[in-house]
């Protein structure tokens, strides 16, 4: 239970790959030299007026400044280009080319220069769109002049570090755009992939108990027994407990190709669970209500199947530990050791409990089932049949061929 409070929420985009893989070693020369290529875009919509109005890129320009105060160590952010950036240079460019200018010049626009740069920022070619913008700011605002961005490049740092870098921005955001007035949604490769990675853990949880649901009243249905569906369930969470355990033990993260083990595993091993206890109840019937005998000849005759069909699923997955992909790699591991796991607690756990509780399981509900399972053996009972011989009186009126038949 300790073990399993250490298990992390986390992944990269590229993750599962092997670290000696192309991808890898020339992503992480670029991140070392360039802060890092995936995406990261902030995008800005004015809801009223347009989104060049010059106090709008002056709040631009302070959520820059804001991500360029950024840690760069933990956050591995590249530097931001908007919309102000862009007018930045247009003004260092106009006082270079009239006075000469320098590094001072790049700041923006002012108030009483704007009748003298304004024109420079408008062409003859952008009257095919009719917007009033040149190119030079097309390429930062959309054609209805409502929509700008904030490009910037960030490492892959997984998504427990992008988690914090939108909660560090967050307050920011809502500063400097309130949502009376502006629109603004974070986007980018690393921030869709953190959704998804959120997304198929919450759905986790959520598949597990509608898992854990249908079982249960399939249970209910069969046993007619609230205390057997406890116990039914008790074998097969605790396997998922402590492969819980062992990833939060061996650093294992919970990301979309390790969510998939508690499913499956879950799916598999409760089908020994049923068929000990299916057998289980009918010897109960056969032996009179002997619980020690209906336990111990459960286990001799359902022993077997669950031992060996677990011993080749177990190998069966475990193949995939040679695989390189540490996806398929975690995969077969963590779904092994739940196999082996509900291996041991249905041949153990399950029958310690049966005779431990067994004056609570023993219930006349639990005798007559909702849905009766018929046992082969039980249907043909060749002992009972007896050859009798018919009374030639009762066929007189049959037909010739009738008699004979």
């Amino acid at each position: 239970m300790y073990a399993m409070t250490m298990v992390k929420t986390t992944g990269n985009i590229v993750d599962d790959l092997p670290d000696s893989d192309r991808v890898i070693t020339d992503l992480r020369w670029f991140e070392k030299r360039f802060d890092g290529v995936m995406p990261f875009e902030i995008m800005i919509e004015a809801k009223h007026g347009k989104i060049s109005h010059p106090k709008t890129i002056a709040r631009i320009d302070s959520l820059q400044s804001v991500l360029d105060t950024l840690p760069r160590v933990s956050t591995r952010l590249s530097r931001s280009l908007s919309i102000a950036d862009a007018m930045k240079f247009g003004r260092q460019a106009y006082f270079e080319a009239k006075l000469g200018g320098d590094a001072s010049d790049y700041k923006l626009i002012r108030g009483g220069e704007r009748m003298e740069i304004g024109p420079y920022f408008e062409s003859s070619d952008s009257s095919a769109k009719g917007n009033g913008n040149s190119k030079y700011l097309n390429s930062f605002i959309d054609d209805s002049l409502k929509k700008t961005r904030i490009t910037a490049q960030v490492a892959d740092i997984g998504t427990l570090a992008m988690d914090s870098l939108l909660s560090d921005l967050q307050p920011h955001v809502n500063r400097l755009f309130p949502d009376s007035l502006y629109r603004v949604t974070m986007t980018g490769t690393s921030i869709v992939f953190l959704k998804g990675t959120t997304y198929l853990v919450d759905n986790l949880f959520s598949s597990l108990l509608f898992a854990i649901g249908v079982i249960c009243l399939l249970m209910a249905i069969m046993f007619r027994s609230i205390r057997m569906v406890i116990i039914s369930l008790v074998p097969n969470v605790i396997p998922q407990l402590i492969t819980a355990g062992f990833m939060g033990l061996f650093n294992i993260p919970l990301k979309p190709s390790t969510i998939l083990v508690f499913s499956i595993a879950f799916g598999i091993t409760v089908d020994n669970t049923i068929h000990f206890l299916a057998k289980y109840r009918q010897e109960l019937r056969g032996q009179g209500w002997n619980i020690k005998q209906a336990v111990l000849l459960a286990v001799k005759d359902t022993g077997a199947s669950i031992l060996f069909t677990s011993i080749v699923l177990f190998f069966g997955f475990g193949m995939f530990v040679f695989s390189e992909f540490e996806g398929t790699r975690a995969l077969g591991i963590l779904t092994s050791l739940t196999l082996f796991t509900a291996m041991l607690t249905n041949l153990v756990v399950l029958p310690a409990m049966l005779l431990s509780l067994d004056h609570y399981v023993s219930t006349k509900a639990f005798a007559e089932p909702f849905v009766q399972v018929i046992h082969e053996e039980d249907d043909l009972s060749y002992e009972d049949w007896q050859m009798k011989r018919i009374d030639p009186t009762m066929t007189a009126g049959f037909h010739e061929d009738e008699h004979e038949d």
